[in-house]
């Protein structure tokens, strides 16, 4: 979308979810009522629905009718996180109602940006600011979550089929290459096209797609490669984009070299419809204790106004968010501070 520039009116959905999902989402409302009041023209209109494993226990439903409906007919939609490991299906899955929104509504590309704020929250060696900046592009609705309500193991065995169509590849290898447009005009695509012939099939349609983007430049990677690449060179890499599996592992891969998971925002993007979250999970041993990161939860937020077109806010925001990192002691525990969850927001609010 391009910068919104008359006056609009816009309906967020917000989706605490559980544990700390509620805590780093009421952060994440604060910052966006500054950006409001900074926006001329702009008003947010937030309305919360209650989804998750608590509302599962609550009502049966962990996505309740209305709450879908909601997130169908938003502007946008806000999550915080859902699910907690002691709740789940009486077949032993744990309740992921987030996946479910992916694929009932169609939000096809994951878009995770990872980003180094500080050297200091990188492990690795001679890393500054900027040094670390790249996007893991995941397909969120094939591959091997979709096959999740259709397996029926036996005593003796299990299956995963990892389905990929032409429609699902297209379109999400499209995503990425339109990205790096915008960014370093570097695409990569992550797969293990050496062993799985369903990785053969994605590989065909990236080179095919490829040739339409001669202002980009490609490669293509192997998945345990690539987890090697991320540790060694991860400057080299601008988009990357993969199946479901890959980049729900290689993404956590990636928080890890930035600080954590509490830096790890994330996006899932459809034609029509759009849910941002952090990439980390509900986290129920802290929950409500006052400590959890809420920084990749507020750059979510900022993903999702560059989403709708305004730009200018989402600016605001990860200018805010890098003047506060470059202080080394602004760092909640996770990251080795001693900040509580609202002082990194009230951070970014005086930066702002």
């Amino acid at each position: 979308m391009t910068e919104s520039t008359s006056s609009s009116l816009l309906n967020i959905v917000v989706l605490p979810g559980d544990g700390i999902g509620v805590d780093v989402a009421r952060e994440a409302l604060r910052v966006l009522r500054v950006i409001e009041a900074r926006l001329t023209g702009v008003k947010f209109v937030f309305q919360e629905h209650s989804v998750g494993a608590g509302e599962y226990l609550r009502s049966g439903n962990p996505l309740p009718a209305a709450a879908l409906d909601a997130c169908a007919k938003a502007d946008a939609v806000l999550l915080g996180a859902m699910g907690l490991p002691s709740v789940r299906w009486p077949d032993g899955r744990e309740m992921t109602p987030q996946i479910d929104l992916r694929e009932k509504l169609d939000l096809y590309a994951g878009p995770r940006p990872i980003r180094l704020y500080h050297g200091n929250d990188t492990p690795l060696k001679g890393y500054q600011a900027g040094g670390i900046d790249f996007v893991i592009v995941r397909e969120n609705t094939e591959r091997l979550f979709s096959a999740r309500l259709s397996t029926n193991p036996t005593n003796d065995e299990a299956r995963d089929v990892l389905r990929l169509t032409r429609r699902g590849c297209e379109r999400v290898i499209r995503f990425a290459f339109e990205l790096a447009r915008k960014r370093r005009r570097h695409c990569t695509l992550v797969d293990k096209a050496n062993v799985l012939p369903s990785m053969v099939f994605m590989r065909r349609i990236f080179d095919e797609i490829a040739d339409a983007y001669p202002d980009v430049k490609k490669d293509r990677v192997y998945v345990d490669a690539m987890a090697l690449f991320l540790l060694r060179k991860p400057e080299t890499f601008d988009v990357l984009v993969t199946e479901n599996m890959f980049g729900d592992i290689l993404s956590d891969l990636g928080g890890g070299l930035v600080g954590g998971m509490g830096m790890a925002p994330s996006g899932d993007i459809g034609d029509d419809c759009a849910i941002f979250q952090p990439a980390h999970g509900t986290a129920p041993d802290i929950a409500g204790k006052d400590i959890a990161n809420p920084t990749a939860t507020i750059l979510s937020a900022a993903m999702m106004l560059d989403w709708l077109g305004l730009q200018s806010g989402a600016a605001m925001i990860e200018k805010a968010v890098q003047r506060v990192f470059d202080d080394p002691a602004s760092r909640t525990p996770d990251m080795g501070g001693k900040l509580r969850t609202s002082e990194p927001t009230d951070l970014i609010i005086q930066a702002l």
